[in-house]
C-alpha cells in the first residue's frame, strides 16, 4: 500500500512577485490564508548605475513580508532579460520617433515571461501579482475551460490596460488576489495581516525601476538635437530638444516664445522625425481636427480569447486612465485596425490600444506608424 501524502503536499503551490509593495503583500497573505503553498519571490532587475535606485529596500521589505507570513523567500535575477526586453526597447522606439509602454514589455517578458517559466521549472502551478485585474473562468462543453481578463474593481487603479499581451495559457496559470478590492480595502488588510508594507508609499514611474525623468534617462542614449516647434500654419514658434523625447498629446517638453501662443496651452499633435520638427495647437481648434485619426493601424496584436467581431462597437483605450472612446475593430487579411465613431489625437505611435468589451480586457495592439 503506497504511503499517503501529507496534506501540506496536495496544496497548489503558488510563487508570488513580491515587489516590496503593499499590494503584491496583501496577495501572498491572502492566498496563505486560502490554503495555497505560497513562495514569495523578489525580480531582481538591470538598474543604471547613476540612478540611485531602492531596490535593496524593496528587497528587504519583500523579505520581511515573507518572515511575517512564514513562507519561504527566493531572488530571481532578471537583469539580463529586463536590459534586452524593457530597456533597449524603449530606447529603440524613442529613437524612431513612436512612444514605447514599456511596463506591457517588462508584463509580457518578465513578469508573464521570465518568471512564469521559473516558478513552473520550480513546480508551481501558479504564479500570482499584485495587479489590479480580474480573471474569469468558463468550463466549454467540451470540459475545457476559457479565461477573461476583466478590469480590476477599483477603477483607479485598474491595471488591465497593461495586460493586453497575455494569452489563454499564461492565464490559466495566473492569479490576482486583489483584482476584486480597492486599493483602501488592501490597505485595510496588510494592516489586519500586520503587514510591514502596510504603510508603504505605492511606487511610481518605469517598471521595477521607479520614478525616473524619461527625458534624462533617454540623454544616456540619445544626444540631444535641437528642433523647431511650429503651429498648425507652419510657422516657427518656439523649439525644444529632440522631437524623439516627446509625444502625441503632450503639453510639456517643449519651449514657446510666440506670445499669443504662451498664453494658452498647447498640445503636440504632429512630429516630422526627419525635419526634427512638432507641431503644436490648442486642443479643440479647428485646426487641431484636421491632425486626429479616425482609424489607427495596429501592429502586433494578442486576442486573450476570441476575435473582435466586426460590426460589434467596442470600447478602446490609447493610455493608462484614460477616457475609453467607442470603436470598431476591422480585419483586411492579417492586419487589425480601429475604426473610431470620433476621430482622436490620442494615437501616438507605439503606444498601446486596449480593447474591451464590458469591462472585459479582449487584447490590443501596437499603434502603428504612419497613422492613417
Amino acid at each position: 500500500m503506497k504511503k499517503a501524502l501529507p496534506v501540506a503536499d496536495l496544496r497548489p503551490r503558488v510563487f508570488v512577485g513580491l515587489s516590496g509593495g503593499v499590494d503584491s503583500s496583501v496577495s501572498a497573505a491572502l492566498l496563505k490564508g486560502a490554503g495555497y503553498d505560497v513562495t514569495g519571490v523578489f525580480i531582481k532587475v538591470w538598474h543604471p548605475e547613476w540612478f540611485e535606485c531602492n531596490w535593496r529596500e524593496d528587497r528587504r521589505d519583500a523579505m520581511r513580508v515573507c518572515a511575517r507570513l512564514d513562507i519561504p523567500f527566493l531572488t530571481l535575477g532578471l537583469e539580463k532579460e529586463y536590459k534586452r526586453e524593457v530597456v533597449d526597447y524603449m530606447i529603440a522606439e524613442y529613437r524612431a520617433g513612436r512612444t514605447p509602454n514599456p511596463d506591457v514589455m517588462c508584463n509580457k517578458h518578465i513578469k508573464f515571461g521570465s518568471f512564469l517559466r521559473f516558478a513552473r521549472r520550480k513546480g508551481a502551478r501558479f504564479i500570482a501579482t499584485g495587479h489590479y485585474a480580474r480573471k474569469k473562468e468558463y468550463r466549454m462543453t467540451n470540459n475545457e475551460y476559457r479565461y477573461e481578463l476583466m478590469a480590476g474593481k477599483d477603477k483607479n487603479k485598474d491595471q488591465s490596460y497593461f495586460l493586453w499581451t497575455l494569452t489563454q495559457d499564461v492565464l490559466r496559470q495566473t492569479l490576482f488576489p486583489v483584482g476584486h478590492l480597492t486599493k483602501p480595502e488592501v490597505r485595510k488588510l496588510a494592516k489586519k495581516f500586520s503587514l510591514p508594507t502596510a504603510e508603504k508609499k505605492d511606487s511610481q514611474g518605469l517598471c521595477f525601476i521607479g520614478k525616473i525623468d524619461i527625458k534624462d534617462f533617454l540623454s544616456r542614449f540619445i544626444k540631444p538635437r535641437a528642433g523647431k516647434v511650429l503651429d498648425t500654419a507652419g510657422k516657427v514658434i518656439g523649439e525644444h530638444d529632440g522631437s524623439f523625447f516627446l509625444t502625441i498629446g503632450e503639453r510639456h517638453g517643449f519651449r514657446v516664445h510666440h506670445e499669443r501662443a504662451q498664453s494658452r496651452p498647447l498640445y503636440i499633435v504632429a512630429k516630422d522625425m526627419p525635419r526634427n520638427t512638432i507641431t503644436v495647437s490648442e486642443r479643440n481648434s479647428g485646426a487641431t481636427e484636421s491632425f486626429a485619426s479616425r482609424v489607427v493601424k495596429l501592429d502586433s496584436v494578442n486576442w486573450i480569447g476570441e476575435e473582435p467581431k466586426a460590426s460589434k462597437i467596442y470600447s478602446v483605450r490609447f493610455r493608462y486612465r484614460e477616457k475609453l472612446q467607442r470603436t470598431y475593430v476591422e480585419r483586411k487579411g492579417s492586419r487589425w485596425s480601429l475604426r473610431l465613431l470620433k476621430p482622436t489625437l490620442a494615437a501616438a505611435a507605439g503606444q498601446s490600444a486596449v480593447v474591451y468589451d464590458a469591462g472585459a480586457c479582449m487584447g490590443g495592439g501596437i499603434i502603428a506608424s504612419p497613422l492613417a
